[in-house]
């Protein structure tokens, strides 16, 4: 698949993902189903015996399947538990393998008492203080499987929103326990809801791209063999690359493609954020932003959760990515005879951060 692609001409990089990167949509629409069912099953049946008061008030589907970006053949995707009544943040990680095994136990009961047109396995894998919990949905006839992550999340954003769009003291709390629990980025599960509508909102063509990316991604995964940046990063740069350089329904995909090769090549420079759900304007969450975003590159904030760099820590897996975006950028997928298929947007690797404003009166315990 590599030389397939390296060598598809730029003017074919659409026709390239609509013939191989596509997903099923018989597939995808017997998922659908499934899904729905399922987390019909759990909002009703979770914790029915239990009398702590913990109940599934839903279950949110997210990575590539939520947002709409799955690739063909087989795509990994999350099932976040949203658990309602729980006392705190900390709730979420002490409880974590006690409510992840009632998961667990509901699914095998939904295994067991229904028939799903797909084949439905669940896996699960204990650790030491916790439980990791996955099924796989699949068609053999097809030759489609997608594998689900079961995660949980506390639904503590229920009702302290507007206009989708969380109130800063959720942002300021969030932030006190992270820094107080050194567990930074550890509950961006709880707001898997805006990182979906963040991607799922986005032109047909820009998905498609970010299909193309993740494709790109996963046979670079396979060549080196060795740990690379979380690929959600690479989603968001695809996201950041079309704002920053196009920004319209209809564009030149290798033109967009060749963009985000080029920014991972400049890794180090690379300080990204996004003020749709946080911003600077409340002091506190103002300071703790200054403070992540001058730690050293590359910084990819989650637009959901500023506690999150979805870069990661892993100098050394950015570097094996941009040695090969380098040798890529050499291939037929992304140049082009004609001058307006053959360059890259005009793209800054870093945005622009607002000065840093002390005001005496407030708190700034967060830093």
């Amino acid at each position: 698949m590599e030389r397939r692609l390296s060598s598809t001409p730029a003017t074919e990089l659409d026709k390239f993902i609509k013939n191989h990167l596509m997903p099923n949509p018989t597939f995808r629409t017997k998922v659908k189903a499934a899904i729905n069912a399922i987390s019909t099953f759990l909002i009703k049946n979770c914790f029915s015996d239990a009398n702590q008061g913990e109940k599934v008030s839903k279950v949110v589907k997210g990575g590539s399947s939520g947002t709409d970006t799955e690739l063909k053949g087989r795509s990994d995707a999350e099932l976040v538990v949203f658990v309602k009544n729980l006392t705190s943040f900390e709730d979420q990680v002490k409880r974590w393998g006690e409510f992840i095994k009632e998961i667990e136990k509901q699914l095998r009961k939904l295994q067991h008492n229904k028939e799903f047109e797909l084949k439905f396995e669940i896996k699960s894998e204990k650790w030491p203080d916790s439980l990791a919990l996955n099924f796989k949905l699949s068609s053999p006839e097809l030759q489609q499987e997608v594998v689900f992550d079961v995660l949980l999340a506390d639904d503590f954003l229920d009702g302290v929103s507007t206009d989708g769009r969380p109130k800063p003291d959720i942002y300021k709390s969030l932030i006190q326990k992270c820094t107080s629990l050194g567990l930074e980025g550890e509950f961006s599960t709880c707001f898997s809801e805006l990182q979906r509508n963040f991607v799922k909102d986005r032109p047909p063509k820009l998905k498609n791209l970010i299909r193309l990316v993740k494709h790109w991604y996963q046979l670079c995964k396979e060549k080196l063999r060795k740990p690379l940046p979380p690929q959600y990063a690479l989603e968001l740069l695809t996201v950041y690359a079309w704002e920053q350089g196009s920004g319209v329904t209809e564009f030149n995909t290798a033109q967009g493609f060749r963009t985000v090769l080029e920014l991972v090549t400049k890794y180090r420079q690379l300080r990204i954020y996004w003020t749709k759900y946080y911003d600077f304007q409340d002091q506190d969450i103002a300071n703790w932003l200054h403070r992540q975003l001058t730690r050293a590159s590359p910084v990819i904030l989650d637009p959901a959760d500023p506690t999150r760099n979805v870069a990661g820590s892993n100098p050394v897996g950015w570097w094996l990515l941009a040695v090969e975006a380098v040798a890529w950028l050499d291939y037929s997928c992304v140049k082009n005879r004609e001058k307006s298929q053959g360059c890259s947007w005009a793209v800054s690797p870093q945005v622009p951060v607002p000065p840093q404003q002390v005001n005496e009166n407030q708190n700034l315990c967060l830093l």
